[in-house]
């Protein structure tokens, strides 16, 4: 039985306490959740990645919040116990609160979703953060590098100078105050997450922003070895798209190589 959204934000904020680290991957179907779930992790992300991943796109922009809701769905059945936040994607919250509360009520809804992640810390998300928190959604920040802002930032180091440092730390300390559950840093000094790691009661996530946070997110594919370019901050553990490229290679070219049995061989019409 899967956390409930209260007992998720409890249960991350005494591993924080504890010291106990959190371990976070991404899912975007059944068969990827159920490989998180084997490896131990205490929360599946549903992250718009999967427009990546799993669509084809070029950036996390193109996907819908329709697909969205069906991979969340999907990642749902291919899990027993562990519980999921998803991402609310590119225009689903940017567009005021109202159509925010709409779309990310339908991953509570329609999915086994605790809660989901927004991206940013402007004034105009943070009212939106606060009316989602406020309408009973939970609430997953998000800051320092932010796909949904790659034409403005691109895919660079974000807060590397002490003006944008101090943006950054206002923000987060504004995403605590209004009620997130948990914050994912990416993409950002190590110095600076450890700092805001210690100086914030709830739980910091990194990806790319050193070891010093209270746990680490990845995209499971970038683990796996089977994106095409891989993120400086998240190394393959294997070559997955070699592995299994040439697994089937060996399948076909058995299936090719195979000789053609005489048609009076052929098992007869019933």
């Amino acid at each position: 039985m899967s956390l409930t959204p209260r007992q998720l934000g409890e249960q991350l904020r005494q591993r924080k306490q504890q010291r106990q680290p959190i371990a976070v991957l991404t899912a975007w179907d059944a068969l990827s959740a159920s490989w998180a779930e084997a490896a131990g992790v205490d929360l599946v992300l549903v992250g718009d990645s999967l427009a990546m991943v799993a669509l084809g796109h070029a950036t996390t922009l193109p996907v819908t919040l329709e697909a969205m809701v069906q991979h969340t769905a999907a990642v749902e059945r291919g899990l027993r116990h562990t519980p999921i936040v998803s991402d609310l994607p590119f225009l689903s919250y940017q567009c005021g609160p109202d159509q925010a509360v709409a779309a990310a009520g339908r991953f509570l809804k329609e999915t086994g979703c605790a809660g989901v992640k927004l991206e940013g810390g402007e004034p105009e998300t943070i009212a939106v953060i606060d009316r989602l928190v406020r309408s009973g959604i939970p609430v997953m920040g998000h800051l320092g590098l932010t796909p949904q802002s790659v034409h403005q930032l691109g895919y660079r180091r974000q807060a590397t100078d002490p003006v944008a440092q101090e943006r950054l730390w206002q923000r987060a300390m504004e995403l605590e105050q209004t009620g997130c559950f948990a914050l994912v840093l990416e993409h950002v000094p190590a110095e600076l997450a450890t700092r805001l790691s210690a100086e914030l009661s709830l739980p910091v996530i990194g990806i790319g922003a050193g070891e010093g946070c209270d746990g680490q997110v990845r995209v499971s594919a970038d683990l796996l070895g089977l994106t095409p370019q891989q993120p400086p901050f998240s190394p393959a553990l294997l070559d997955g798209r070699e592995l299994f490229s040439q697994a089937l290679r060996q399948w076909v070219q058995g299936v090719q190589s195979a000789p053609v049995p005489p048609a009076n061989h052929s098992a007869p019409h019933c």
